[in-house]
């Protein structure tokens, strides 16, 4: 009786022939795939952080601007704040300034053009930076471009 408990023992606890190294090849298949998606991953988190980056460095250009009706004007002030806030990555930033009349008429921004009341001027601020990939991944294009807009009343 003791032996073929063993001999049924050592069957079970025995491989069929045709499982060995099963395993190995199964992590050789899925291994590159799980390569792939961990730096595409790190890709898509490179982009976003730009992309995070742009937005305050338009925010803090918007900031610079809205100081003042001189700031407001200082265009190369507002790229300078814009640039030093995302200091990693080359920046491109456009401004400008819109104006109304708080009583809602338009007004182009001279003195003499709200009679019955005061002018609202509005600092528009837009940042671009291109993000590399520093990894060629099929389906990812080879260059990101990431936007930042603010848009800030100027104090009077």
């Amino acid at each position: 009786m003791q032996d073929r408990e063993k001999r049924r023992w050592r069957f079970l606890g025995r491989k069929r022939g045709g499982e060995r190294g099963q395993s190995l090849v199964e992590t050789a298949l899925v291994f590159p795939v799980l390569v792939t998606m961990l730096v595409g991953s790190v890709e898509v988190a490179r982009v976003v952080r730009a992309s995070i980056a742009v937005a305050n460095a338009a925010k803090a250009g918007a900031q610079y601007g809205c100081e003042s009706g001189f700031t407001a004007q200082d265009s190369t002030g507002i790229a300078t704040a814009a640039s030093n806030e995302a200091s990693t990555f080359t920046v491109t930033t456009n401004s400008s300034v819109a104006c109304t009349c708080s009583d809602g008429s338009a007004s182009t921004c001279l003195n003499t053009d709200c009679a019955n009341s005061h002018i609202e001027e509005t600092v528009s601020v837009n940042t671009q930076a291109t993000v590399n990939a520093t990894v060629q991944l099929p389906g990812l294009p080879k260059t990101f471009t990431v936007k930042g807009q603010s848009i800030q009343r100027v104090v009077q």
